[in-house]
């Protein structure tokens, strides 16, 4: 059994969705976790409040009250490749994510995220990632280290303040002259079944890519891409719109089988480069990953 040594925190909603207790709150929030699981987790003291109080099974709804819980996992993978801290201050940590690491917890994985073995490494329980990646993506990712200036940081991200620019790898067609080129890409993407997938949708558009082709063999092409907005697999959807589906996606164009990660095949997709004005120093910065998903 994996444990998490961090607690997860929820606010409960303001409208009661028809329940009398968090407990049963709880067990329709989380349908996968079954009832039982949850009293057993309140009943062992892993359920509490922002105070530290306890949670009991007979405890009343209360809208927007913090409730905390420690999740678990029967069998947590472990995930072989290691991060790389790309830079460090008082305020801020980049870190290099490798493909199949999580950025926090979530679904398997409890402790075997980029986050919770960051916090390990360098002692700063304080760490807080600012953004997310998909787990199967590698790049860069930025964590808050300091609570009092984290705020800045979010301010960042919420104001597209930040600017990205990812590379990925697709296959294309012999015969096919991309290199230069480049594609605007405008576009509404929605959920889709099962709903952690995307899929592009009639109406007003929600989401902006701009890519363009660096280079290329006789079956493969090298990508560079920038999001304008941030939805969800954005560049992934796009990259499938534009007929050149990111090599090794198992959700794009069609949704593959669930199996085991295959280490020695990854979505080849790189979060490279970020750069944005420091809202503590208002000097410029820029942060690169030097290497390039390969061709061969």
């Amino acid at each position: 059994m994996a444990i998490s040594e961090q607690p997860s925190k929820l606010s409960l909603p303001q409208t009661n969705p028809g329940v009398a207790t968090v407990l049963e709150y709880l067990i329709i929030k989380f349908p996968y976790i079954d009832a039982q699981t949850w009293r057993q987790r309140i009943t062992d003291g892993k359920v509490h409040r922002h105070d530290g109080s306890l949670i009991t099974t007979q405890s009343l709804f209360q809208p927007q009250q913090r409730v905390y819980y420690y999740r678990e996992v029967e069998n947590e993978p472990s995930v072989p490749s290691k991060e790389t801290i790309i830079f460090q201050d008082q305020h801020i940590l980049v870190a290099y994510k490798p493909h199949f690491l999580a950025v926090i917890p979530g679904g398997i994985y409890v402790n075997e995220c980029l986050q919770n073995r960051l916090r390990l490494s360098t002692g700063i329980e304080t760490l807080q990632a600012l953004h997310r990646l998909d787990r199967v993506t590698a790049g860069l990712v930025i964590f808050s280290v300091n609570p009092v200036t984290l705020h800045l940081y979010h301010h960042l991200f919420e104001t597209r303040q930040i600017h990205k620019t990812y590379q990925a790898i697709a296959k294309v067609s012999d015969g096919e002259n991309l290199i230069g080129q480049e594609w605007e890409i405008k576009n509404r993407i929605v959920q889709s079944e099962p709903r952690f997938r995307m899929r592009v949708a009639e109406g007003e558009a929600n989401s902006h890519s701009m890519i363009r082709c660096l280079k290329q063999t006789s079956q493969k092409a090298l990508f560079e891409l920038k999001p304008i907005t941030g939805k969800t697999h954005q560049l992934r959807v796009h990259m499938q719109a534009l007929g050149w589906p990111i090599l090794n996606d198992k959700y794009y164009p069609k949704l593959q089988p669930l199996s085991a990660d295959n280490y020695s095949a990854p979505l080849q997709l790189l979060a490279k480069e970020l750069q944005f004005i420091d809202p503590v120093t208002r000097h410029p910065r820029r942060f690169g990953y030097d290497s390039n998903l390969s061709l061969n």
